[in-house]
């Protein structure tokens, strides 16, 4: 009988044991987390001008980032790095085709078992995805609708590139098709809505939700409520808009310039249907805030609110995209509240897109240095509990341009080699549009930029005293100056987890 009794005895605080080491799992990582990532949204020519509810519900009562960037401007090597916390160098995305590892093979086999839903579920997050993921999710020879990445416990996911209506989704593996009814179809609005009978169940553990809309993405579908918005908006005419781009890049120096008066009719119309999609986004945000508060769940998550890229309207005679190497399609809005962050808050250290994943992985009490990953955790910002700690002063953008083999068929003259054309033969990417940039933020601002292409070229741009990037200033600063420059965008390039945390200061 003794031996009997030891032995419940030692079952039991087994037991105990056991019990006490799955609640530590939850003690420090209970927070629910938000994520709201929209699709082309710029700060830097007002694209947050129509989010009046996300302003108020998020930024005012929280933190605000003014220096917010992205790794890579464009869609899915973004994605990728807030996804892994990695620059693209590192998740080796570096466009938006299948070649360039989009949503392809090889990463679903090496980078999405490593990504940061893989973290949270293992700690025991119950997660969600709603909306675009990468521009090639769901192609047939990439495991189709078939395919659920790892990490995610309810996926609703769009296939390929942002749509509104007439679209398919991944409903947890299986192939869902929508058509073109308002009321069961519209995108923006499936995606609030599905995010809401998700915050109506009962959870015992804390949950993770992603939330991608397709907005202000092309096609600009607004909602039937928003299409007579807006209607007398007008790109703004300030800064680099319609200023030629001479000095830059040849890319940029092919855009015509003025622009013709039928294309800047076309890009004020771009820029208010942007707007109006951002409508629905505006609400999706107040109706989450609402069922949050109203399950009284709102003072224990975490939201955040960022875009996966910027844009331009006529920015140096460009029409129309991003992929662009300057200020208004690499800076980002980041707006974040949560438990322990105090409101009105604006912070201007330089943060990054891979940043988010860390700082995910920081909220749920995951050790983040476990992950390998480039970026840094926000969470001490946000906390501000740096103490004096020193943040990042430089960090790297890096794109590899996509072109057509043969020609694009809107521009046939310029022959192979570009895409993203307009009829008047103004493209906006090439297979040379490649390069690589240290993006300084200090005493002086400074980017310095090299392309891969047969000129070698580099444009420097002091953006203290020329924040528009209107003058390269290559040909003008020391020899020393570029040599440093070239060095550090040399070590970034080949940095990898903790190296790339280095401050340069």
């Amino acid at each position: 009988m003794a031996v009997i009794g030891t032995q419940t005895s030692n079952a039991i605080l087994l037991l105990l044991v056991v019990v006490a080491f799955y609640q530590s799992c939850f003690v420090h990582g209970a927070s629910n987390i938000i994520l709201i990532l929209t699709d082309d949204q710029d700060t830097a020519i007002g694209g947050m001008t129509p989010m009046v509810k996300t302003k108020a519900l998020i930024g005012q009562e929280g933190v605000t980032f003014t220096n917010a960037f992205t790794s890579s401007p464009l869609c899915c090597p973004s994605r990728s790095s807030i996804l892994s916390g990695r620059y693209p160098h590192n998740h080796l995305v570096m466009n938006n085709s299948l070649s360039g590892n989009c949503s392809s093979l090889a990463w679903q086999k090496y980078q999405e078992p490593l990504a940061f839903p893989v973290y949270l579920h293992k700690r025991g997050y119950h997660t969600f995805y709603a909306g675009k993921y990468l521009n090639q999710y769901g192609e047939k020879e990439v495991g189709g609708t078939a395919h659920v990445p790892l990490g995610w416990s309810v996926w609703n996911t769009l296939v390929k590139n942002s749509k509104y209506y007439n679209y398919t989704l991944s409903v947890n593996g299986q192939a869902e098709d929508h058509r073109s009814s308002y009321e069961n179809d519209y995108l923006t609005d499936l995606i609030a809505n599905r995010s809401l009978e998700f915050l109506e169940k009962s959870f015992k553990s804390p949950f993770f939700m992603m939330l991608a809309p397709p907005a202000p993405h092309a096609p600009w579908t607004a909602a039937p409520a928003y299409k007579d918005t807006f209607n007398t908006t007008k790109a703004p005419r300030n800064g680099s808009f319609n200023v030629s781009g001479k000095g830059k890049h040849w890319l940029i120096r092919q855009a015509a310039s003025p622009m013709l008066a039928s294309t800047i009719d076309f890009l004020d119309d771009v820029y208010r249907k942007r707007w109006k999609t951002l409508l629905s986004v505006d609400d999706m945000v107040e109706k989450v805030i609402n069922k949050l508060k109203d399950n009284k769940m709102l003072d224990n998550t975490y939201i955040f609110y960022t875009s996966d890229n910027g844009y331009h309207t006529g920015q140096f005679s460009l029409p129309v995209d991003k992929r662009q190497m300057y200020d208004f399609d690499i800076r980002v809005p980041l707006l974040v509240r949560g438990p322990g962050i105090k409101p009105n808050q604006t912070n201007k250290e330089p943060v990054l897109n891979i940043d988010l994943a860390p700082t995910f992985l920081d909220i749920a009490g995951i050790n983040v240095s476990q992950a390998n990953m480039d970026g840094l955790s926000l969470l001490p910002l946000l906390l501000n509990s740096t103490r004096g700690t020193p943040w990042r002063s430089d960090f790297l953008v890096e794109y590899a341009g996509e072109g057509h083999p043969d020609q694009d068929p809107s521009c046939p003259k310029l022959g192979p080699g570009v895409s993203e054309c307009f009829p008047d033969c103004v493209c906006e990417d090439a297979f040379n549009n490649t390069y690589a940039c240290v993006r300084t933020l200090g005493a002086t601002d400074l980017q310095y930029c090299e392309f891969a292409d047969a000129e070698s070229f580099v444009e420097v741009y002091n953006m203290t005293s020329d924040p528009h990037q209107l003058v390269n200033i290559v040909k003008q600063v020391s020899p020393d100056l570029l040599e440093k420059m070239n060095q550090r965008l040399i070590k970034l390039q080949a940095c990898a987890a903790t190296s790339c945390h280095s401050p340069s200061r």
